[in-house]
């Protein structure tokens, strides 16, 4: 694996329009590396790493990220995240809640449209992964549903 020269001073930058805007999170790709700013956590990613052979699958082996669980919901499309149906009302779920499939979720507005999120699939909500009024991209993972 080859380490990849980063200019921080760019880092630093991004990081600022990150906390200028507002914004949860910020992706930067110049086509020789990317970089995802979110709040709480960076990932920077040089070329793409040849994948090696595959080490064998534990029994009860844990997705690496949100996005590979089973059970992730995600993202019909890319918006700002409601977790409740308007200001200071309950939230539509919370962690530990049983779902039934096609129930309402959460709310993603684009283009000041409300469009609802529903369950998948019947069951056990065990992570909500995105706060009220976070912008999401299409495919993010919301919530985890088991």
């Amino acid at each position: 694996m080859t380490k990849t020269s980063i200019d921080a001073d760019a880092i630093r930058q991004l990081a600022s329009l990150l906390d200028e805007t507002g914004l949860n999170e910020l992706e930067y790709d110049s086509g020789s590396f990317r970089v995802r700013l979110s709040r709480g956590a960076t990932v920077v990613h040089a070329a793409a790493p040849v994948a090696g052979p595959a080490a064998p699958a534990a029994a009860a082996a844990v997705p690496a990220s949100p996005a590979d669980h089973p059970g992730a919901v995600k993202a019909p499309m890319v918006g700002v995240t409601y977790n409740a149906p308007e200001p200071g009302a309950a939230p539509f779920i919370q962690p530990g809640q049983m779902v039934t499939e096609g129930q309402t979720i959460m709310l993603i507005e684009a283009m000041k449209t409300f469009n609802p999120v529903r369950a998948p699939r019947s069951g056990k909500v065990t992570a909500i992964l995105v706060t009220d009024g976070q912008p999401v991209e299409y495919g993010e993972p919301l919530a985890i549903i088991e």
